[in-house]
């Protein structure tokens, strides 16, 4: 399923439809009512933003796979990185504290 891309003018509709102000509109996604206004007017809205406006807005299919996207993702097997091993040379570590090769 492919992500719908608000544009600023679309939240906006969105927002005025629910009779919502900038700041009780964007507070709902913990976004200040500032950056809210930005978005509105024309500021590219990041695809973090994007995904909860799908989820929020979209058809229960749309969120429904949204989440599922997200879920799929956080049972994903992790990689462990096993750490460098730090070698140090041999006659560094014979030196006195405080001087220099």
């Amino acid at each position: 399923m492919k992500l719908k891309i608000y544009t600023g003018t679309e939240v906006r509709e969105l927002r005025r439809k629910r009779g919502l102000s900038q700041r009780e509109f964007w507070q709902c996604f913990h976004i200040t009512q500032g950056g809210g206004r930005r978005y509105e007017a024309g500021c590219e809205i990041p695809m973090p933003m994007q995904l909860l406006l799908n989820i929020t807005f979209g058809t229960q299919t749309q969120s429904t796979a949204c989440v599922d996207a997200l879920r799929a993702l956080a049972k994903m097997p992790q990689k462990t990185m096993a750490p460098k091993p730090v070698t140090v040379p041999v006659a560094f570590d014979k030196l006195p504290f405080g001087m220099l090769p």
